[in-house]
């Protein structure tokens, strides 16, 4: 399973592959998309008008021109580029607030195929769980301790009738795979030592010292690999990609560490 890691820092800014600094969680997502697409772009390109003037439009890639609208100054920049470069193929996404005020459908997305490639994202309070795990490789967490979580689930693929998939469809899918996670405790199933039909040993030589912990198996998740933000973000998306529908090409997750600081991992799923 190929994936794309997004940087997200603990002053909570988006940093795209390239190094660039993004102002919204909006501009980060297209420039994820892209990548995963293998289309190069150009972010902040300053875009000469035929009437003189000069504007910086989002995104630039060989196929056109991506603006984000989140207010009304980009209504207008976007206006100006339709007005003054009209030859110039420009797809604008946003808030429907914004969005809604241009004036047709075909002005915002273009596409050359049908069905149109689209994606979804849904974050609600009940996609979130308490957990504790051990990091034996990082000092400072290779002791027991936990976290409160919340994700957010991206869904790309294919969409019938302007529809990628239901959100209350797509709500219950997560919903159950977060549920799963609950008050768990994680480890990298090569801690394990010997388990019974109730319980695992865990076992390791840390940085703070053995630790010799037995843990009811209905409590415990064995991972494969160490029990990281990152990979608890590949976790759920395994669990995931076969309860969602088959025109659902891609996941991603977000999951947020506490506050301010956590994991994006985008994932193609193969059927």
């Amino acid at each position: 399973m190929a994936s794309s890691p997004t940087i997200l820092d603990s002053d909570f800014r988006y940093i795209d592959k390239k190094g660039n600094l993004m102002r919204t969680r909006t501009e980060l997502t297209i420039a994820q998309m892209l990548s995963f697409l293998d289309e190069d772009y150009e972010y902040d390109y300053k875009l000469s008008l035929k009437n003189g003037s000069s504007v910086t439009v989002d995104f630039k890639t060989k196929k056109g021109l991506i603006e984000v609208i989140d207010n009304e100054e980009d209504i207008k920049k976007y206006n100006e580029i339709k007005e003054n470069l009209p030859e110039e193929k420009v797809m604008a996404i946003g808030h429907p607030k914004y969005t809604a005020q241009i004036k047709e459908l075909q002005d915002i997305v273009f596409y050359d195929k049908t069905p149109q490639t689209g994606s979804i994202f849904l974050e609600d309070p009940s996609f979130s769980f308490d957990y504790a795990h051990i990091l034996p490789l990082v000092e400072k967490c290779s002791i027991l301790h936990g976290h409160t979580s919340s994700v957010m689930v991206e869904l790309v693929g294919q969409m019938k009738d302007n529809l990628l998939v239901d959100f209350g469809i797509a709500k219950k899918i997560i919903k159950e795979v977060v549920t799963v996670f609950d008050h768990k405790f994680f480890i990298n199933r090569k801690y394990l030592k010997k388990e019974d039909d109730s319980h695992y040993q865990i076992q390791f030589d840390g940085p703070k010292g053995m630790f010799d912990i037995q843990v009811p198996k209905n409590t415990a998740y064995l991972l494969e690999g160490e029990a990281t933000v990152e990979n608890l973000s590949s976790e759920i998306i395994k669990l995931l990609a076969p309860k969602l529908p088959q025109n659902v090409e891609a996941v991603g997750v977000y999951i947020y560490e506490g506050y301010n600081k956590g994991s994006h991992i985008i994932s193609n799923i193969s059927r």
